[in-house]
């Protein structure tokens, strides 16, 4: 028996950083979505425990304990095995949880290979801040605390969402350093929401009352407002944002059609960019 599991990109449509607790991490209120672009896991039973990584973006991906994947599958607490392959498709750190959805793809994956439940969200946190709220992908979730505490969005129009990214890995740690000392641990939280949205229109009116606290701290290191202006730039961006802590940048669209055309715009314009189409449904 073998079990296939897929990792979607992890989007922060909003990303509002409201404080700091005694033990440095920082508090988070923020609206997550999960477009269908991703990694591709998959599980099969094995006398130990290995990882395999090919696919468009495997360079550089370590396959020993250094791996998210590997991680996930020891915090099961058990000594069984399983061959796990990943293929990546997500760049590295760029803000959209690539690791992140990783892990969570495994805690699910080999949940049901294995027979196990799943861990709690306390527990999944140790992984990582995004571990929690991927492994509750593809439902749109609100996020607080340090991640781990977790509640369903609103319902949310469905919508077309433009990925792209620099070529330029931010570093997590530093952005959050950065916007603690410049006293981004003292924004507010995200405004009420109402219980849902009828259109795109109306999100987007909403979505512009909130922010991402890292996009100034995350510009030192990648060039968000070049990237966020090609995306702005493109007919029918209904609003274009960094996601996490970089250097990913999204686009918001009604349909495929004027995102895929937007798509094909940055490819040319940039070629050396990652560039991906998801739906939000």
């Amino acid at each position: 028996m073998s079990v296939e599991a897929f990792a979607p990109a992890k989007v922060n449509l909003t990303l509002h950083v409201t404080g700091r607790r005694s033990d440095g991490y920082h508090l988070l209120d923020s609206l997550v979505v999960f477009p269908d672009v991703g990694d591709r896991l998959s599980f099969a039973p094995a006398d130990d425990l290995n990882l395999e990584v090919y696919g468009p973006l495997a360079e550089g991906v370590p396959t020993d304990g250094r791996n998210l994947c590997l991680r996930a599958a020891l915090l099961l607490g058990t000594t069984k095995g399983a061959r796990i392959t990943l293929e990546k498709h997500l760049p590295h750190g760029a803000g959209i949880g690539g690791g992140s959805a990783d892990a969570a793809a495994t805690l699910r994956g080999l949940s049901a290979l294995w027979g196990l439940p799943l861990p709690t969200a306390d527990r999944a946190a140790a992984l990582g801040a995004d571990v929690p709220v991927c492994l509750a992908a593809p439902k749109a979730m609100v996020m607080r605390g340090i991640g781990e505490v977790l509640r369903p969005a609103p319902a949310l129009p469905a919508f077309t969402m433009l990925l792209v990214n620099p070529s330029v890995e931010t570093p997590t740690g530093a952005i959050f350093a950065a916007v603690a000392s410049r006293g981004g641990n003292e924004n507010p939280p995200m405004p009420e929401m109402p219980a849902g949205f009828a259109d795109l229109a109306e999100l987007a009116v909403w979505l512009r009352l909130t922010r991402n606290d890292l996009e100034r701290a995350a510009s030192d290191f990648a060039p968000i407002s070049d990237v966020k202006s090609a995306i702005e730039a493109q007919p029918g961006c209904a609003l274009a944002r960094m996601s996490g802590s970089g250097s990913s940048c999204f686009g918001i669209f009604a349909s495929a059609g004027p995102a895929e055309a937007a798509a094909a715009a940055i490819r040319r314009a940039y070629p050396n960019w990652w560039v991906a189409v998801g739906a939000i449904s």
